[in-house]
């Protein structure tokens, strides 16, 4: 297992050649705050080379489970101690697909004047389909958040014929709405 800081990568598919799947996932702490930790979002974007979402039906989150072409998929059932994990089949990512980003963001409604600075501990995995072998771990990407109600955490992308995985860790202030935005996606 590698703990990775900010701005990170790694060659998933060289280290692992026969590499076929990846499950991600997120584990977060929001201690007390039950409102926060209810209405938090883990969602996945798959993109274009330009950073663009390949189209609004390419947003996997709680009211779209998977991706058009099934190689990304939100899981209903966690394991282990993630509270939310995205199923990626490497193989049966569309060409077009560049990189699928990993994101989080508080719900609007009840947790509305929430933020993520309120989180303890915020983490991304990324675990081998094959057998959930842990493959990498984000370090804490909790302590440096204040006001943000969105979050970038990593992105796997494509890189000379194979797959890499990138820790991200950028907020954002406005959630869903600037995530929607910066990745091109209408809400």
């Amino acid at each position: 297992m590698k703990e990775m800081k900010r701005g990170a990568n790694v060659t998933l598919t060289r280290e692992i050649p026969d590499l076929r799947g990846v499950v991600l996932g997120v584990q977060y702490n929001a201690g007390m705050e039950q409102v926060l930790a209810d209405n938090i979002v883990v969602a996945a974007i798959l993109c274009r080379g330009d950073g663009d979402a390949l189209s609004d039906r390419h947003f996997v989150y709680f009211n779209q489970l998977a991706s058009p072409d099934l190689s990304v998929q939100q899981l209903r059932d966690v394991m282990g101690e993630d509270q939310d994990q995205i199923e990626v089949d490497l193989l049966a990512a569309p060409a077009e697909v560049s990189r699928i980003v990993i994101v989080m963001y508080v719900n609007e409604g009840t947790a509305a004047r929430r933020t993520l600075g309120r989180l303890k501990s915020c983490v991304i995995r990324v675990l081998n389909l094959d057998g959930n072998a842990e493959l990498i771990r984000s370090e804490n990407l909790a302590p440096v958040l204040n006001l943000e109600t969105g979050l970038a955490l990593g992105e796997l992308y494509r890189h000379s014929g194979g797959w890499k995985f990138k820790v991200l860790g950028d907020g954002y202030a406005n959630g869903v709405t600037a995530l929607a935005a910066d990745y091109g996606i209408r809400l």
